[in-house]
């Protein structure tokens, strides 16, 4: 993969920096629910914002 250009960079950190943000706010939430499918939706969610914040933080990786 070639490597990525700064104003690539700079998008990708901003993409990573929302994933973590939906993340820590998905596992606020469901903490919060009380009913246990919200619950569950909140936790799935959260777990998938974290899985794609990992995923990219990975592109940083090859490119620093």
């Amino acid at each position: 993969m070639p490597d990525l250009n700064q104003m690539e960079l700079q998008h990708l950190r901003h993409l990573i920096g929302a994933h973590e943000t939906t993340y820590q706010k998905l596992n606020t939430y469901a903490s919060q629910a009380v009913d246990p499918q919200i619950k569950q939706l909140f936790t799935k969610s959260a777990q998938d914002a974290l899985n794609t914040k990992q995923k990219l933080m990975s592109f940083l990786g090859n490119n620093n």
